[in-house]
């Protein structure tokens, strides 16, 4: 976690500048590429809850491509305006309301005396805790798909991380990494499965056994990973010990309570969520409301005075805003994809060389198909909309099952979520954490390899046994 002089969250020079120089080659070569790849349409229809799918038993036609340059360039802009921009807009105002209500935990020293607290109780028996920690945040994932909304959980764990002689990357793992694996498998998660098992024709959260057992070797695959790099960069316990000051404050204790109870409050309502469908679409609304909710009382209740959380809230905004900047690049890569009509070239062409490929391999191929189509498109929603339709009857064809297509479809929409730079949400927890770009997909890209072949494996397990 990266602070200033004066004391407040914000985003690290050099995360900051990695970030942007590799979404701006991002943002260059689509450009590029709208003068190479020819535009085209798929048929498209609405169905009975207004959402447009692809028409299988239509044609994909040519149409003009291109983007004129002009608009390229105000791509960052002009992507609040574009399809989407609720969202757009959600996550922007998500993030700002984290970054005033950080700084202003920080300020009134509440952030410092619960890591210490935290520290003081469980330095002995660190490794269990970080077990524990792994296992949360992959439940929240997979149970209820959490994952934009876990961002703000980053920087504290990342912070507790260091505070028990680890270092930022362990933290971001615990809980980014985690959350992002969690999501993956998507035993119940309602932005994937469900919605992927609805357009399909399947019932909802059926052929849980397969995503179950995905969940328990890809949460042993982490915890290894996790617990492997802990143990070669770990600081003795004895001089964790030594560092530990902690000494009670009933104030401060008081403010805890109310913290923990009203944003654990937040959580009880999003794990409700996998359950009442209406939930659903608020659960970043939800998480930011109870988030600013339960850092204004408990930093009055520390001590700090109305007008001094004002001014670091304030002060914590703006030093944030840059994340804004990363967020709106990252989102125009999509948007100048979308006018030049090339995103539908791509899969149009994707599905072609499948038609020529042994059966073996085709659940591999839609795996591949949808990693690819994350990079663009981050929003696994959006992306089942637009690829169900298409893979599940491609999937049919070489006698594959629309169950194992799904869990194909959830592999590649969330694994890739935390390396790919156009997620916003792995943008704003780096930069948050003063991790940047670079030294993540570095130290991350063995997990990630380990994992694609993990959950390859299980792809051709399920084919194998007819899953």
């Amino acid at each position: 976690m990266q602070k200033n002089s004066s004391g407040s969250l914000n985003i690290s020079v050099r995360s900051f500048i990695t970030a942007i120089a590799v979404i701006l080659a991002l943002m260059v070569a689509s450009y590029a590429l709208t003068f190479f790849v020819p535009g085209g349409s798929y048929a498209r229809f609405e169905d009975a809850a207004g959402n447009m799918l692809i028409d299988t038993e239509g044609s994909f036609t040519t149409v003009e491509g291109g983007i004129p340059f002009w608009k390229w360039l105000l791509s960052p802009i002009l992507v609040l305006g574009a399809s989407g921009n609720v969202t757009l807009i959600s996550v922007i105002a998500f993030l700002l309301v984290i970054g005033g209500i950080f700084t202003a935990l920080d300020k009134c020293g509440l952030m410092r005396y619960m890591l210490d607290k935290i520290t003081h109780h469980f330095s002995a028996v660190r490794y269990r805790l970080m077990s524990i920690v792994i296992l949360f945040f992959m439940g929240m994932g997979a149970m209820i798909g959490s994952f934009e909304e876990c961002v703000p959980l980053v920087p504290l764990v990342v912070a507790l991380s260091v505070s028990l002689g680890w270092d930022a990357l362990t933290g971001a793992g615990m809980s980014l990494l985690a959350a992002g694996c969690g999501f993956s498998a998507g035993i119940t998660n309602p932005f994937t499965v469900g919605v992927a098992q609805q357009l399909a024709g399947l019932p909802m959260f059926s052929g849980a056994w397969l995503r179950i057992l995905s969940f328990a070797l890809i949460y042993a695959l982490l915890l290894f990973f996790l617990h492997r790099h802990a143990k070669r960069i770990e600081k003795p316990l004895n001089e964790i010990c030594a560092a530990d000051h902690f000494v009670p404050n009933a104030k401060m204790d008081r403010a805890l309570v109310l913290f923990s109870s009203i944003l654990g409050t937040g959580i009880a309502i999003i794990l409700c969520s996998g359950f009442i469908p209406a939930l659903q679409d608020y659960t970043m609304i939800i998480v930011a409301v109870m988030f600013l909710a339960a850092g204004i009382v408990s930093t009055l209740v520390s001590g700090m005075g109305a007008k001094n959380l004002f001014k670091s809230v304030i002060s914590g905004i703006v030093s944030i805003f840059p994340a804004v900047i990363m967020i709106l690049m990252a989102a125009s890569i999509k948007f100048t994809l979308e006018e030049a009509h090339v995103l539908d070239t791509i899969l149009h062409g994707a599905v072609s060389i499948a038609e020529n490929l042994p059966k073996w391999s085709v659940i591999l191929f839609i795996y591949l198909i949808v990693l690819v189509m994350n990079f663009f498109i981050p929003s696994g929603s959006a992306k089942a909309f637009m690829l169900i339709p298409l893979i599940v009857p491609m999937a049919q064809i070489f006698g594959i099952s629309t169950q194992l297509c799904i869990v194909a479809f959830a592999f590649g929409d969330g694994f890739s979520n935390v390396i790919y730079p156009t997620n916003p949400a792995l943008l704003i927890s780096l930069g948050l954490s003063d991790i940047s770009y670079g030294k993540w997909f570095q130290w991350s890209r063995s997990f990630q390899l380990l994992n694609l072949l993990l959950t390859s494996a299980i792809l051709l397990f399920g084919l194998f046994i007819g899953y």
